[in-house]
């Protein structure tokens, strides 16, 4: 009687181990469910996008103030009888970009 529960308590010994700690263990379940968890957070996000990917495409084929905002943002157009007016912030910095860039070099000159 003392062999078998000293072979029962060896199996649950070994039973545990490979529960705890081989591959496929409780340890690898629950990285696996975090990363799931991580997976659905990432899809619903993108299945969002994707919504209102498709609200814009149908805004798009069927209405012109959805095409005529598009031309208005991304290309910067405006109707024949509108006139622009472009605002700036700042004045001293507005122009800097159009100024010529002052040379760092000294200037070379013949012997």
């Amino acid at each position: 009687m003392r062999l078998l529960i000293t072979i029962l308590l060896v199996l649950l010994a070994l039973l545990q181990y490979r529960l705890w700690f081989s591959p496929g263990g409780i340890s690898d379940v629950n990285e696996l469910n975090k990363t799931k968890r991580e997976l659905i957070g990432e899809n619903d996000r993108l299945g969002e996008r994707n919504d209102s990917l498709a609200a814009e495409v149908i805004d798009l084929k069927h209405g012109l103030e959805a095409v005529e905002e598009r031309a208005r943002s991304d290309m910067g157009m405006v109707k024949s009888d509108e006139v622009f007016y472009q605002i700036i912030d700042n004045p001293d910095t507005a122009h800097q970009d159009l100024l010529p860039e002052t040379a760092t070099e000294e200037p070379v000159t013949a012997p």
